[in-house]
């Protein structure tokens, strides 16, 4: 697929892809965007519109990954305005990647220059243009007089392309397989309950994959809230991921679920796009899908690259499942009785210091080791934000690190270090 989608873009100026979630849709575009980029620019040339700030985060991560010589921005609402603005100024930015709404208040006001702004990416563009991103879409494509090149991404196929965007009639390159819905290595499970045994299930269920990675999906807040507590309230841990949450509790609670210290994620649809999480072997409906096309991106959250994975959808008695599920569902066997999985084996630190203060993650390992005695085994994945990080520890090593590192200075400079809180 993304060799497909190379071949393609160097003999045409648009492209529309549609492939399944977890089959690495977004190289298929950063590889053809990077051959389009000039180096003797220095200026912003390439746009990537999406639709969440968790997806705009992921997109920075690839590239930066891929280590290329180009800069690129991400620009997404959750953190201050002028530091956003202040990140363009600081170096050449060749590639800028954000939200509609963000990018329309930067270009509103002048932040960057589009002059030379040649390719525009639409990642998810199905869900870019559902109704209440419409209007800000072909505002933002409307302040781009230079683009010259188009490139549309998504899991599901769009009804119909906007004029605006500039990409109607444009052949599609299709790589849905079974329509976009991971058949081949996900296996599909019902489970008939009533609505008062809805929960006491879902924690039987939950107890049966044995502490192995779960994302339940609810309609809404106040469920996944709802749903959250209950199971704590059970000794599972879970954490919670919805929008109401402030942005630095939904960045907590993706690093808990992602390094190993929760195993269960309770989200909104929120989670069903743009979050590449390794190894999640479980998508569970604890509330039925409101239509095909989010049935399909919340399953497309397991079974990602060539994993297996399950998808389990809770129904009533007497209640027909929706004309989008799978034919032959299987009735779900649980085990003669609850075993609590075990315990997580990681623990999460928050650090009180950032990016600001010149800390990366090579110096906070090299901290927690030599300060805190930690093996480089003892020592998981490591996040830095602009002004605090979180550091995976042992679970079974975390009060004694947390008491050795206590006054200690990390590149000469005291610190706050404590176990992390909420969500």
């Amino acid at each position: 697929m993304q060799n497909a989608a190379v071949s393609h873009c160097r003999v045409n100026s648009d492209m529309v892809l549609l492939s399944p979630t977890g089959t690495g849709k977004t190289l298929a575009f950063l590889l053809p965007l990077l051959e389009r980029l000039n180096p003797s620019c220095n200026a912003v040339q390439a746009l990537i519109v999406l639709p969440s700030r968790e997806l705009a985060r992921q997109v920075f991560e690839v590239w930066r990954a891929m280590s290329t010589p180009y800069q690129m921005t991400a620009l997404y609402g959750g953190r201050p305005f002028d530091q956003e603005v202040a990140s363009l100024g600081g170096a050449s930015t060749s590639v800028i990647v954000g939200t509609p709404g963000r990018l329309l208040d930067h270009l509103d006001r002048g932040s960057f220059a589009v002059d030379n702004c040649s390719l525009l990416v639409m990642d998810e563009f199905d869900k870019c243009l559902e109704m209440g991103f419409q209007d800000e879409m072909s505002r933002l494509v409307g302040k781009l007089p230079a683009v010259q090149s188009r490139f549309l991404l998504s899991a599901t196929d769009s009804a119909e392309i906007p004029l605006f965007s500039g990409a109607a009639g444009v052949e599609k390159l299709d790589f849905r397989d079974g329509g976009g819905q991971p058949v081949v290595r996900t296996s599909f499970y019902t489970i008939t309950t009533t609505p008062d045994k809805r929960l006491d299930k879902l924690f039987s269920l939950l107890c049966s994959f044995g502490g192995e990675p779960a994302i339940v999906f609810c309609n809404f807040r106040e469920s996944v809230d709802e749903v959250r507590a209950y199971l704590a309230g059970k000794s599972l841990n879970c954490v919670a991921y919805h929008g109401a949450l402030e942005q630095k509790q939904r960045e907590l609670a993706l690093f808990r679920f992602k390094c190993g210290a929760s195993n269960i994620l309770v989200s909104t649809d929120l989670a069903s796009r743009g979050l590449d999480i390794k190894d999640v072997r479980h998508v569970v409906h604890y509330q039925r899908a409101l239509s095909a096309e989010i049935f399909t991106h919340r399953n497309g959250r397991t079974a990602r690259w060539d994993a297996d994975g399950a998808v389990y959808m809770l129904s009533f008695e007497n209640k027909e499942l929706p004309e989008f599920a799978p034919d032959g569902l299987v009735e779900y066997s649980f085990p003669k009785r609850d075993i609590l999985p075990p315990s997580p084996e990681w623990a999460i630190l928050y650090v009180g210091k950032g990016k600001r203060d010149k800390l990366s993650r090579g110096d906070l390992a090299g901290f927690f080791m030599k300060k805190g005695g930690l093996r480089a085994d003892e020592v998981g994945t490591i996040l830095v934000f602009p002004d605090y990080s979180y550091v995976a520890v042992k679970m079974n090593r975390m009060r004694e690190v947390v008491k050795r590192v206590a006054g200690e200075k990390i590149k000469g400079v005291k610190t706050l270090v404590m176990p992390a809180r909420g969500v």
